[in-house]
Parts: C-alpha cells; structure tokens; sequence
C-alpha cells in the first residue's frame, strides 16, 4: 500500500465519520440520511461529463451493491435510533475488515503476510473493544449492538461487491458514477414510498446534511473505490475502518460523551494497527 493511497483512505475515514455524526447528531435520522444520499447529487453532476458506461463484466456487481446499500442505510438508521455514536459505529465498522479478510483468505485467494494480518486484527480489536467499554459504562443496549453488527455485515458484502465490480469496471470514475445514481434513485424512491413529503423537508431542514453530509460521503466512498483498485480489499477496508478514531474525538468535542482510559487505550490499539498497515511489506 502506497503513501498516497494511505493518505487518500485516512481522508476518507474523516469524511466517512463526518457525515455518521450528521446523522446521528440529527433528531431526523431518515431525513438526515436522505439528504446525505440525494446530496451526492451536485457531485455526481460534475463528475458525470468525465465518465461513461462501465463494463458489463461488472453490472451483475453494479447491481448488487446498490441493493446492499440499501440494506446498509436503512440497518445503520435504525440502529442509530437504538444506540448512540460510540456504540453502533464501533461494532458496524470494527466488524467489516475481520469479515473481508476473512473471506478475502478463504473464497478469494488473497494471501496476507503475517504482519498485515497482525495489523487487521489490531485494528479489529481496537475497534470492538471501544464497543465493550462502552458496556462497561453501563449504556448496555442489545438491540442497537444486533442491528450494528448486521450493519456490519452489509459494509463487508458491499466492499467484497464493490471491490470486485470496481476492477471489472476499467474505470473506477464509470463505477461509481453509475452506483451513485442507483443508489439514489433506489434510496429515494424507498424513501418517497415511506415519506411523500421528504424533499421538501430536506429544503427545509436538511440542507447541512445536504451539503455537508452529501459531499463527505461522495468523496469519501469515491476514494474508497480507487483505492480498491490500487491495493488489496482486505487492506483498504481495515485502513478506512479507523474512522472510529475521528468518530471518537467528534463524539466527544461535538456530542459531548465521556472519554476514559480505556477508551484511549483502545483508540491508540486502532492507530497502532493502522500505522502497522502502512509499513507491512507483501
């Protein structure tokens, strides 16, 4: 993993945590998220000129991962109704990169050297074990911890699909313009269906996680497929999983939630792993 596709998926972990807290932070957990997804739009129209169909080797994928998204979004709404910032998104992000690798080493081959494995598991205990202290301050809450780790399960799926699709595509740009404009016709119709009213209600009420939510997530997710392409799956998504790090310092400068010892312990195990990851040779 280069310095520059190090640097691009830190990035995106900042961003990727921004708009969580957006949506957490919001009292309209539904209108916060369709305004990040429709937000995607003033993007998307600037990217669009530079880009054309993908190829159809990766459509099947295309496909597949806007239907995940949509299971993605709804469980991580619901579970953000269930649980607050510094317990659902430990579990839905620590959860996804010990799922990829897993599947990366067992279905697809990938072959990880024993201290990028080192590395992925410290990231992955980091992360779950800000989860557990969590618990440990008395703010047990099983149903967001289950509709967290279905959560996490989605991003697994959808980072395997999209990982794949992206490198059948030929250009990750094509991609990921076309995922983009499935998931907001698929997302908003969903939401239209639940909510008829809901656009107007973003104009009024959600235009910072219009602008905001929907530019950090484009952006971020647009960096995520390129880095797909330039680096091993596993790899990526255990990097970008330390957005719980920004997630952590947002929830308590901005959401004002207590930090302890152990919740630092933890977090430095993530930024260790993280650096580890850098400096791994295949």
């Amino acid at each position: 993993m280069s310095m520059t596709v190090f640097l691009a998926v830190i990035g995106a972990a900042l961003m990727h945590a921004i708009w969580n807290a957006l949506i957490k932070g919001g009292r309209d957990k539904m209108l916060n998220m369709t305004a990040v997804i429709f937000g995607h739009l003033p993007l998307l129209l600037v990217l669009l000129p530079f880009t054309s169909l993908p190829a159809p080797e990766s459509w099947p994928y295309l496909a597949g991962s806007v239907a995940l998204h949509l299971g993605y979004q709804w469980f991580l709404i619901t579970s953000y109704q269930w649980g607050d910032l510094s317990q659902v998104y430990p579990i839905a992000r620590g959860s996804a990169p010990l799922i990829v690798a897993t599947i990366s080493v067992l279905f697809l081959g990938v072959v990880l050297a024993p201290v990028e494995s080192i590395a992925i598991l410290l990231i992955g205990c980091g992360i779950i074990s800000l989860c557990l202290v969590r618990k440990a301050d008395g703010l047990r809450n099983g149903r967001a911890a289950v509709l967290a780790l279905i959560t996490g399960c989605f991003i697994s799926a959808y980072s395997l699909t999209d990982g794949t699709g992206a490198r059948l595509a030929g250009n990750v740009l094509d991609y990921y313009a076309w995922h983009t404009i499935g998931n907001i016709m698929v997302f908003g119709l969903y939401a239209h269906m639940r909510r008829p009213l809901i656009l107007r209600d973003i104009a009024r009420g959600g235009k910072l996680a219009f602008f905001v939510g929907g530019s950090a997530s484009f952006i971020a997710y647009c960096t995520v497929m390129w880095a797909f392409t330039n680096a091993p799956i596993a790899l990526v998504v255990a990097l970008r999983e330390t957005s719980i790090v920004f997630a952590l310092l947002i929830g308590v400068v901005v959401l004002g939630e207590k930090l302890n010892l152990i919740k630092l312990a933890s977090t430095m195990m993530t930024v260790c792993g993280a650096v580890l990851l850098r400096f791994s040779h295949r």
